[in-house]
């Protein structure tokens, strides 16, 4: 047994909070324009294209994530592929994220009354035109808070990225326990720093969600 301070314990989880917020934003913005692309297709208008992505979006909503991690990181080595534990969790834990913010999106859209896009096409505007000025302008106001929100799922997610050998916050916290055989202390620490990092976005979220009800009205 090693004897560790508090502040020891504190220091150590701190330093490994820094690479679950990395590993987070690294999902959450390649999550957000994958799934922004996703988006733009599958409103195209072609039915393959959009049922191609529901069975895209289907895939990763109904599968663990869990065992996504495991298959991308011994998975892309069946393809010849050489990737490190950061590459092969970033690229899960991307594509889970692209699935579910591509879905959060297609409902905003579709909470757009049909009369603006008759209204737009009435104006000649092209599709892009479309989604660039009338359409997009009015979703996005309505997924700023499920989206933000969204964020803390991703930062909650990523300690499963400890399962594949990934040095985030739960894993030094399981390898600190270890140590120190103190279990309950350092778990402790562990979710008051999730907690640190989850509870703002999510107050950060209800205050969007009010002020924009309040501008919609």
């Amino acid at each position: 047994m090693v004897d560790f301070s508090l502040w020891d314990i504190v220091r150590n989880l701190l330093l490994a909070a820094r690479w679950t917020i990395v590993l987070s934003l690294i999902a959450f913005i390649g999550g957000g324009l994958v799934g922004g692309l996703l988006l733009v297709a599958r409103l195209g208008g072609r039915r393959w294209v959009d049922r191609m992505v529901g069975r895209y979006v289907q895939l990763f909503q109904g599968t663990p994530l869990l065992m996504q991690l495991f298959l991308s990181y011994f998975g892309l080595g069946l393809f010849g592929i050489k990737a490190s534990v950061w590459v092969s969790v970033s690229v899960a834990l991307t594509l889970y994220t692209s699935a579910y913010l591509t879905e959060i999106w297609r409902g905003c859209v579709a909470a757009i009354p049909k009369g603006q896009w008759e209204a737009s096409q009435s104006l000649a505007l092209s599709f892009g035109e479309q989604l660039r000025y009338v359409i997009l302008p009015q979703a996005l106001k309505i997924a700023v808070p499920p989206t933000v929100g969204f964020l803390v799922q991703v930062i909650k997610g990523t300690a499963l990225a400890s399962v594949v050998g990934f040095v985030e916050l739960t894993r030094a916290g399981n390898m600190i326990s270890n140590v120190t055989y103190a279990p309950f202390t350092v778990f402790s620490c562990v979710a008051l720093l999730y907690f640190a990092l989850c509870y703002p976005i999510s107050l950060y979220a209800k205050t969007l969600e009010r002020k924009l009800n309040v501008a919609r009205r």
